[in-house]
């Protein structure tokens, strides 16, 4: 047979839903609210056929920089020999969901801030070029004697 070259060519399985997923999305996918800025995955639903977006794109993560009521605008790198170029596409909703790859970043974020506050508050903070008070300094270890030692020609090479 004729190799097709078609839109859609080589996507029997990449374009198929498994078992017990067949169907229409649910309404949560049309509700959810983005942003510009946020970072979205491109996962086709072969159930939509409008603005479905090329294969190319399946499984690519990207970030929104156009909301329109029915669809988003993303920018997502596509390589093409060797280099990486930004492409902006503009995807319906039913074909994006929210990525997850910031969630580790921004806990990270917060705990740190957290962490910097306390910080904060337990240091006093010393004016620059300020004398330290005064402290008594108790010695750890006993202090060691460090005198020059001569050299001596007949010890280092006794015949």
């Amino acid at each position: 047979m004729v190799h097709s070259y078609g839109y859609r060519a080589g996507t029997r399985n990449l374009f198929s839903k498994t078992f017990g997923t067949k169907g229409m999305p649910n309404q949560t996918r049309y509700l959810t609210q983005y942003k510009a800025g946020d970072y979205v995955n491109i996962c086709a639903d072969p159930a939509i056929q409008k603005s479905l977006p090329h294969k190319v794109y399946q499984g690519k993560t990207g970030i929104v920089w156009n909301v329109t009521p029915r669809a988003l605008g993303v920018i997502v790198n596509k390589k093409h020999n060797g280099k990486v170029f930004k492409k902006r596409i503009n995807v319906r909703v039913e074909h994006v969901r929210k990525s997850k790859c910031q969630d580790d970043l921004k806990a990270r974020i917060a705990t740190n801030a957290g962490l910097q506050k306390e910080k904060k508050k337990r240091s006093k903070r010393v004016p620059a070029n300020q004398p330290r008070s005064a402290c008594i300094i108790k010695k750890q270890k006993s202090i060691v004697d460090l005198r020059p030692e001569f050299f001596d020609p007949l010890k280092a090479y006794k015949v």
